[in-house]
Formats: C-alpha cells, structure tokens, sequence
C-alpha cells in the first residue's frame, strides 16, 4: 500500500484518482480548498505542511484553475494557482521524497501544427490557461512526470458531455465549432495511467488522452447518438461566427499522440466510444433517480 497525495480531489479529474486509489487500498490524502481541512496551492506554507505530514510516496498533481476564458481576464491568479502553486508542491514533494505526477493540457501547443502532436514538439501557448501551465511544467524536475490530456470529461463535476445530454433533453438545433479537433479523455481511463506512471516514477512528458479525433461538432454528435437522441440536430459552426466570441484563443490542433505510452510498452487509452457510453448512461441513471427528501 502506498501514500497518495491527490490535489484538486474534489474535482472532475482528482476525485476519480482518488477513488480509483482507495479501491487499490492506497492511502489517500486530498489537496483541495474545498476539503475538510482546505488547503489552497497558493498558500505555500500550508502545501508545504500538508506534505510533511502525509508524507506521500505519490503525488498526482490535478489541481488547477482551468476556467480557460477566466484566466484571460485575470493572468495573475491563473500564474499563481497554476505556476506558483505547483512550484510550492514540487519543492514540498521533493523536501519529503515523493514523486509528482502534473496534470497539463493540449493548450500548451498553438494547435497550427497539421498533424498530431509528439511530446517533442515545441510548446507555444496562445491562451493565458495554456501559459500559466507550461508555467507549472516548467517548475517539475526531469525525474518527475508531466502527462498532457485533453478535453477532459467524467462522472464528477461539470463537463461537455453533461452540457450536451442537457441540451439534448430541450427543444431545438444545437451548434458546435467544427474547427477545432481533439481527444476527448475521460477521466475512467486517465485515472488509472496517471496511477501507473507514478507508479513506474516515469519522468518525462507523456500524452495521455483517449483515441479518436473528433471535431466539437462531431463529438456532439457522438454524444447524442449514445444518448438516443437524433444527431442531425447538430448543425456546425466556425469558430470565428461564435457569438459572443470567447476571450481565449482556443487550439484549432489539440490532437496529442500517445508516442511515449507506446514505446514505453504501454497501451495508449481506449477509443473514447465506450467511456463516453458509459458516462451518458451514469448521467441518465442520476437523472432517473429521485432526489432525497429534505
């Protein structure tokens, strides 16, 4: 049994790590401002007591402020949770001798690349969110781990699967970029080889995602087949006649391949189909079921 340190584990991502750890019977500790006892990645003595005393053998790093249009508007606290807040962590880790797993995204590339993109490639954030994470990789050591992934989606928390079987339950037309391509990941999948590779301790730049490159468009699409619903409600948009525009720019490219996880003899994540059946079924089975009395 092993000590796991899950940041962010009240989220969409670190909830899933840390229920996926406690059902391999490791000890989970959470980071979170949201915990019992809440601890804010900002506040460098509090990270650096909270290690001490958990002293984990692991750290998966999923904690961030990813509100990608928020963070345009406020760089300062995008740079502080998700740059300096990671520097508290890796300097706490590496005071106790844990290994950190850090959670990054595809905004780190400019997405004008025309096919998809390797670990080796270079990095040039366009988005206040994708440079405020190239910040936090910056600040991890070659013998930590730095994952990618991409469009993210699971069971806890607010996604763009629950926004779609939303939508899909009222009447009318939907509209979804289709310029923008990518994997959507979910966090079934993600959370068991962010698990793995901390447990290997395999330094480096690794890309998790799903397989299956899909538009917006076309992901919305898949998202209401596996609902029952009838995809040709979903009619596709350039991202340029977006209404009111969004303030972050947003990767046309965010495709990442999985090049490291294959040579490392490990098997890339499944195509997305199956995790995203399974999650739209979970969303219809808490829809059907009836709230407790208050």
């Amino acid at each position: 049994m092993s000590r796991l340190l899950v940041t962010g584990s009240t989220g969409q991502l670190g909830r899933e790590v840390a229920d996926v750890a406690r059902g391999a019977r490791h000890h989970v500790t959470g980071l979170s401002s949201s915990e019992a006892d809440p601890c804010d990645l900002t506040n460098r003595t509090a990270v650096m007591r909270l290690v001490e005393r958990s002293r984990p053998d692991l750290i998966i790093h999923a904690g961030a402020w990813t509100a990608v249009d928020a963070c345009e508007s406020d760089p300062e606290r995008a740079f502080a949770v998700n740059g300096e807040g990671t520097r508290n962590l890796v300097d706490a880790a590496d005071e106790v001798g844990a290994h950190v797993v850090y959670v990054s995204t595809d905004y780190v590339f400019d997405g004008t690349k025309d096919s998809p993109y390797v670990e080796t490639d270079e990095t040039n954030p366009t988005s206040v969110y994708g440079q405020s994470k190239l910040a936090g990789e910056s600040v991890l050591g070659p013998d930590h781990t730095i994952v990618r992934t991409s469009w993210v989606c699971g069971r806890h928390g607010a996604n763009m699967v629950r926004t779609i079987v939303r939508l899909a339950g009222q009447p009318g037309d939907l509209r979804f970029v289709d310029d923008q391509i990518g994997h959507p990941t979910f966090t079934a999948d993600l959370a068991p080889t962010l698990l793995e590779l901390g447990r290997r301790r395999a330094g480096g730049i690794w890309h998790g995602t799903n397989q299956g490159a899909v538009s917006w468009y076309e992901f919305a699409r898949e998202v209401l087949l596996a609902a029952g619903h009838d995809p040709d409600r979903v009619h596709p948009v350039a991202t340029a006649d977006l209404q009111p525009p969004r303030p972050a720019p947003r990767p046309a490219n965010s495709v990442l391949d999985n090049a490291a996880l294959r040579a490392a003899g490990m098997a890339p994540l499944p195509h997305f189909r199956g995790a995203l059946q399974d999650l739209v079924g979970h969303i219809e089975a808490e829809a059907a079921t009836p709230s407790e009395p208050r």
